[in-house]
């Protein structure tokens, strides 16, 4: 069976991204007489609880399902957290297995399901998105996911996202997957990073006297690295962390004449970057509130993908 299933994740990432959709394996784009072109396998319900207890799904969440099938994740969502959400599919007939189904288990105030091309769809109200795509609709679908609000949850069964790589993965075992034939399922999960990459300027007290701090981020992703100037001096940033709009790092520099360690934990909220910096050394500990202020764009420095 791990054979067999290896031959057919070989195959189907030879299938040209206009035939793939659906959080299901294939869903099939609908031919002229709106009939799917390639089977429709439906995402095992262990994986499916298995995906939302990765994302964490609370009452408080907006689920999208991209390829929505017969509705499952999302209904699931809702019925089992209280959350809310939409499904999109371009088969007619899963769309209308979908409503039945949240008909069914009682969750019709809280889902919908549309008959929708995933690319033209608005996913900027979505905290949680799950998907089961093909690996090439998965990075033509990149670029539109990393654009989405810091923080947002994404989950991706069987397949994952090229050089980005996923925050966790885990492998299961899928008794019901292929119509009982069985398999082992890979789960994706990421979360979208705020924009860090480029110049940052800031200055708040230390022992009293104002000192000015420049940071120059890089960034690939949710990986992050960079170097600030303290009193014209260049100190490398080793272990800058980046989940979702939330950016720690540390670093130790000479301050007023003796080595002191910074610890920086803030918000990225746009331009700005909020939160506390604390400092230790063998003259002061203290800890100060930080804003980091964007300057001036650098050219090569905004990309993150």
């Amino acid at each position: 069976m791990q054979r067999l299933l290896m031959v057919f994740r070989r195959v189907i990432r030879t299938v040209p991204p206009a035939l793939a959709c659906a959080s299901v394996l294939f869903c099939g784009l609908a031919r002229a007489e709106n009939q799917p072109s390639v089977p429709y396998v439906p995402t095992p319900q262990a994986v499916v609880d298995r995906m939302l207890d990765m994302a964490k799904v609370t009452a408080q969440d907006y689920l999208i399902d991209l390829g929505s099938g017969d509705g499952r994740i999302v209904v699931t969502a809702a019925k089992k957290f209280g959350a809310r959400g939409f499904g999109v599919d371009l088969n007619p007939v899963r769309i209308d297995e979908a409503n039945a189904n949240a008909r069914k288990n009682g969750v019709t105030d809280k889902v919908a399901f549309y008959q929708r091309n995933l690319f033209e769809t608005d996913l900027s109200q979505a905290t949680v998105i799950t998907m089961y795509l093909l690996p090439r609709v998965n990075l033509e679908l990149r670029p539109k996911l990393l654009e989405l609000k810091p923080g947002t949850r994404l989950v991706s069964h069987d397949f994952d996202m090229g050089d980005w790589k996923a925050d966790v993965s885990v492998r299961m075992d899928a008794a019901d997957k292929f119509s009982g034939a069985g398999g082992d399922s890979d789960l994706y999960f990421w979360v979208v990073p705020a924009k860090t990459a480029g110049g940052w300027r800031s200055q708040f007290p230390v022992s009293g006297k104002p000192q000015t701090y420049e940071f120059m981020f890089e960034q690939k992703y949710q990986l992050v690295s960079g170097t600030v100037q303290v009193n014209g001096r260049p100190v490398k940033i080793p272990d800058a962390k980046l989940r979702g709009a939330q950016l720690t790092f540390s670093f130790t520099a000479e301050v007023n004449g003796a080595p002191v360690k910074h610890e920086f934990s803030g918000r990225v909220d746009g331009g700005r970057i909020i939160g506390q910096a604390a400092l230790s050394g063998s003259r002061l500990t203290a800890r100060v509130e930080w804003i980091a202020e964007r300057a001036a764009r650098v050219a090569g420095m905004e990309a993150i993908h």
